[in-house]
């Protein structure tokens, strides 16, 4: 019988597990970590956007559009201060 790492790489490439396991899946998720994870973490913790306040889609998607929008706005205001701190 099969246990643990054994059982998850017997279960075929599709397996989250089994992906984890390979080079090129871990250097995916490495990248995907340093990349996207940090923006919605901050909009969530920082922005306070947990949940939209709309439920039809493209309303949604609107809400969103705005949120990004924000989060866009506020590190080109950060990266303009700095540049002028800077010199």
């Amino acid at each position: 019988m099969l246990r643990g790492t054994e059982a998850a790489r017997c279960q075929g490439p599709a397996t989250h597990v089994a992906q984890a396991h390979d080079l090129a899946g871990r250097h995916l998720y490495a990248v995907r970590k340093q990349t996207l994870e940090p923006v919605f973490s901050i909009i969530k913790s920082v922005m306070g956007f947990r949940q939209s306040l709309l439920r039809v889609k493209e309303e949604v998607g609107g809400e969103w559009s705005l949120v990004c929008l924000d989060w866009n706005l506020n590190r080109m205001a950060a990266m303009r201060q700095k540049s002028v701190q800077d010199g």
